[in-house]
């Protein structure tokens, strides 16, 4: 049986090209008690009841995210904010707190629960209690190597399993960090990370003085004072945004404190993990634009459907997640590597590689394709159509503006311009468009290499 595939929804739209490019299944955070409080369309319920109702008319599944650590406030408001919610019937609720979780359990006990993975199972034990408590699904914690998953569904055949196989990594135990609640008081397990671990900083020098305190070294401290450090060296970190602010910064016999991890990719793993039984393959990401979410679904999709057909392991798409920004990719814990090959120390931000999302297909015209641009791109590009049934890579070698003039660039966002057939291979895919083809199409460019790679 094929694993499930479970994609992020942060907004409506993201949800419906998840679907439209092969996901199973999304999740999205519940307003309050999510990990993800930061204002989005999901914070209105009418929203998330409408997204949910759609979800079940095309035979898809959505999970609601109930999964912060609340305090003694929240707690007390809980069950009255989740009536609505419940209402909406979705699939399943994804959630950390025990109280939480007994509280509904107790009152809706029909209601099925997942573990979320900030609850940080990490062995079979910890599977079993939850199962013995009647939850349904545990997602287990990313620190987990492939040889302990399938210890794991070894021990608790009779269990839903849920692995996290592609987004961004946590400096901490799975979102447990401090860092950013410490820098500027916005608490992560309340969902208010400010992602503190990938800020842009600069080293001090530092000194340490007798009574514990680290100061700049330069002004240098007073002549009676004396330095006492305790480590070989010690710096005090600035972020540019934030001049004057210095934290302090040092490496001990356990590693540096300060890290950006590379982003998760474990799409060669996906036979591995749909072989041993694991009942979902999650991606994380619902911050990330409708364009994430379909070509993550799209990739994860393929190689799911060629596992199960007993096909072998296309490289290629592991070039193809290169379309989406990232901070360069890891296998995580999967494969045990040595710490450094986790992170990334040149940069915090996200960067795309091999090719960049640049227009969202609006209409299909008799001689051509209307596009709404997201990023510039110009004549003499290849170009890759990207569509739920399939995709076609072809040179741009005619552009026209709204006047059906020509034009040698498509500058950026706000502009709408138009792509004639003149190239064969796009005429006839474009000519092939269902209207779901349609109504979800993409449009990507190559940069620094070209993109060859299709998907049919």
């Amino acid at each position: 049986m094929k694993p499930e595939l479970l994609s992020p929804a942060g907004t409506r739209k993201a949800m419906q090209y998840a679907y439209a490019f092969g996901a199973d299944a999304v999740y999205a955070g519940q307003p309050r008690y999510s990990l993800r409080v930061r204002e989005n369309e999901f914070n209105k319920l009418e929203v998330m009841a409408e997204a949910v109702e759609e979800a079940h008319k095309l035979g898809k599944k959505f999970y609601i995210a109930s999964n912060i650590a609340p305090h003694n406030l929240k707690v007390r408001s809980y069950l009255k904010n989740m009536e609505p919610v419940i209402d909406m019937k979705p699939d399943a609720l994804i959630m950390s707190d025990p109280g939480l979780i007994m509280m509904v359990r107790e009152r809706w006990p029909e209601v099925p629960i997942h573990l979320s993975v900030q609850a940080n199972a990490v062995n079979y034990a910890t599977v079993k209690f939850w199962q013995n408590f009647g939850l349904t699904r545990v997602i287990l914690s990313r620190e987990l190597s492939i040889k302990e998953v399938a210890e794991i569904q070894e021990e608790c055949p009779d269990m839903e399993l849920e692995v996290f196989v592609h987004g961004a990594l946590c400096i901490a135990y799975s979102g447990r960090c401090l860092l950013s609640g410490y820098m500027n008081h916005r608490d992560s397990n309340q969902g208010n990370c400010t992602n503190a671990c990938r800020w842009d900083y600069k080293v001090n020098d530092a000194v340490q003085t007798m009574e514990g305190d680290i100061v700049l070294k330069n002004p240098p401290p007073p002549q009676s004072q004396q330095q006492l450090p305790i480590v070989d060296q010690v710096f005090l970190l600035e972020e540019p945004q934030r001049p004057g602010e210095y934290m302090p910064a040092y490496e001990d016999e356990h590693g540096t404190y300060i890290m950006n991890s590379k982003d998760l990719r474990a799409v060669q793993h996906v036979k591995t993990f749909s072989d041993m039984g694991i009942s979902s393959l999650k991606i994380e990401g619902r911050t990330k634009s409708f364009f994430y979410a379909a070509r993550t679904a799209q990739v994860y999709r393929k190689a799911i459907d060629d596992a199960a057909a007993g096909v072998e392991f296309n490289e290629n798409l592991l070039e193809m997640l290169d379309s989406l920004s990232n901070r360069g990719y890891t296998e995580g814990f999967f494969q045990r590597h040595a710490s450094e090959s986790m992170q990334n120390y040149e940069h915090g931000r996200s960067v795309a590689h091999k090719q960049q999302f640049v227009g969202d297909i609006i209409d299909r015209e008799e001689d051509g394709l209307i596009v709404d641009v997201k990023n510039k791109f110009e004549l003499n590009d290849e170009l890759e159509l990207m569509t739920p049934s399939g995709n076609t890579v072809f040179e741009l070698r005619t552009l026209l503006n709204q006047k059906t003039e020509s034009i040698d660039v498509a500058p950026g966002s706000g502009h709408i311009v138009k792509i004639p057939f003149t190239d064969n291979q796009l005429e006839d895919r474009a000519r092939q468009f269902s209207e779901h083809d349609q109504q979800f199409a993409l449009l990507m460019k190559s940069v620094q290499a070209p993109a060859t790679t299709s998907l049919v």
